[in-house]
C-alpha cells in the first residue's frame, strides 16, 4: 500500500474542494491518465498544488473504496485527483468498472488525458534513463506503440486531451488550472485556442481546424518579417484588411451557434486551432482575436501561440 498511497490532505481543500461549513457538497474525481512520460506527474503536482487530495499510480480496484472513504460524514475532502496507467498491470483494465460504479453513486468524475509524439516519448525517456513500464527487452519505440494501442479506446472517452509535445512543464501547468479553477464561475466549457504553423504539422489534440493561409503573408513584406503577431504593426496589417473581418465575422457567428450545442450534449473542453504558413503572423493575430471574442461572451478560454518562437528572428 505505501508504494502508491502518496496522497496527502491540504490544508487548501476546505477552499476548492468543495466543502462548506466542514461538509462536502459534492465529490468530484479527476482521473489523471495517459501516455508515460507525457506528464502525469507534473499534472498530479498541480492538481496537489491546487488543493485536490492526490493519489499517483492507484490501481482502478481501490477507485470504489476510496470513494466510500471520501463520501463517509465528517469528510473534508471535497476533490480527488488520480492516476491510473499501465503501471497498474491488471489493475488498469479494471478501471471502467471503476468508473461504472462512480458513476452508479452519483460521484461526478472527469478523465484528463496526456500524451505526446513518438519522438519527444524517446526524447524524455532517454534524457531520465527511466525504463518504460512495457518495453521488452529494452526496445522503448515499440513499448510506446504498444501503450498507445492499449489506451486507444480509453482516450476516446477522455473529457481533456493534453498534447504536451511542445509545452514546457509550466505551460502544463498553466493549462491545467485555467481548465479545473473558476470553472463553476464561467460557462461550463473550457475553450483552447491554438495558433500553429502548418509546416510544423496540424495540432493532435484540435477539434476545430481554421486554415487562414488565404489572408496575405506579413512575412513577404520586409519591415514586418522580424515581428509576430503580438506586435501592433503585424496586428493592424492583418485586420485591416476587408477579407480578415469578413472571415472573423462568419467564423465568431459560427462558434456562437457552436458551443451552447457542445455545452448541452456534455462537452467540457474545446480546442480551436487556426494555422497559417510559420504560425507567426497571421494566426497569432486572429487566435488573439478569437480569444477575446469568446471571453466577453462568458466562456473560460485560454490562447496558446504553439509555433511563435520557431520562427521569429530577432528584429
Amino acid at each position: 500500500m505505501r508504494s502508491w498511497l502518496k496522497g496527502r490532505m491540504c490544508s487548501r481543500c476546505p477552499a476548492n474542494g468543495g466543502v462548506k461549513g466542514g461538509w462536502i457538497e459534492k465529490l468530484e474525481f479527476t482521473i489523471i491518465t495517459g501516455l508515460s512520460g507525457a506528464g502525469k506527474t507534473e499534472a498530479v503536482r498541480c492538481f496537489e498544488d491546487m488543493g485536490y487530495f492526490c493519489i499517483d499510480n492507484l490501481p482502478s480496484t481501490f477507485i470504489p473504496k476510496l470513494a466510500e472513504l471520501c463520501s463517509l460524514p465528517g469528510s473534508r475532502i471535497g476533490k480527488v485527483a488520480l492516476v491510473c496507467d499501465v503501471r497498474g498491470g491488471e489493475f488498469f483494465d479494471a478501471l471502467f468498472e471503476a468508473l461504472r460504479e462512480l458513476k452508479s453513486r452519483d460521484i461526478g468524475y472527469q478523465i484528463l488525458f496526456l500524451e505526446a509524439s513518438d519522438e519527444e516519448l524517446v526524447k524524455r525517456f532517454k534524457e531520465t534513463r527511466r525504463r518504460h513500464p512495457l518495453a521488452e527487452g529494452g526496445e522503448l519505440i515499440g513499448g510506446i506503440h504498444k501503450e498507445r494501442q492499449l489506451l486507444e479506446s480509453f482516450r476516446g472517452r477522455a473529457d481533456m486531451i493534453i498534447d504536451t509535445t511542445n509545452l514546457e512543464a509550466y505551460e502544463l501547468r498553466d493549462k491545467i488550472r485555467s481548465s479545473f479553477l473558476g470553472r463553476q464561475k464561467r460557462k461550463a466549457i473550457l475553450t483552447t485556442v491554438i495558433s500553429f504553423g502548418y509546416k510544423y504539422g496540424v495540432p493532435l489534440d484540435a477539434d476545430l481546424v481554421m486554415d487562414v493561409r488565404f489572408l496575405p503573408n506579413p512575412h513577404y513584406i520586409e519591415e514586418l518579417r522580424a515581428y509576430s503577431g503580438e506586435d501592433e504593426r503585424v496586428r493592424d496589417f492583418v485586420l485591416k484588411r476587408k477579407e480578415t473581418q469578413a472571415f472573423l465575422r462568419k467564423f465568431r457567428d459560427l462558434l456562437a451557434f457552436l458551443l451552447p450545442y457542445y455545452i448541452s450534449e456534455g462537452k467540457t473542453h474545446l480546442t480551436i486551432a487556426l494555422g497559417c504558413t510559420g504560425g507567426t503572423h497571421r494566426s497569432v493575430v486572429l487566435a488573439n482575436e478569437i480569444e477575446k471574442f469568446l471571453g466577453e461572451k462568458g466562456y473560460n478560454v485560454v490562447v496558446r501561440h504553439r509555433d511563435v518562437k520557431r520562427s521569429v528572428l530577432p528584429a
